[in-house]
């Protein structure tokens, strides 16, 4: 039985956002991963120009590179 890698606490948030990316990744495929990625980067630059907006914005922006770096690694 192979062994199971524990993940701390405090990194769970981080694996959890980068198995969502790497499932994206796998569904779609690397160049539609990499083009969603560049439109949810524009779409989160164009949110965060409101100071309301930074909160939603900021988010879109780094899953987006998420999605880019993925894509291309």
């Amino acid at each position: 039985m192979a062994e199971r890698k524990q993940i701390p606490w405090i990194l769970w948030p981080v694996w959890a956002l980068w198995r969502l990316v790497v499932v994206i990744i796998s569904m779609t495929g690397r160049l539609i991963g990499a083009v969603l990625g560049l439109v949810l980067m524009i779409v989160g630059l164009l949110v965060s120009l409101t100071i309301v907006g930074a909160i939603v914005g900021v988010p879109l922006i780094i899953f987006g590179f998420l999605l880019i770096m993925r894509s291309l690694f």
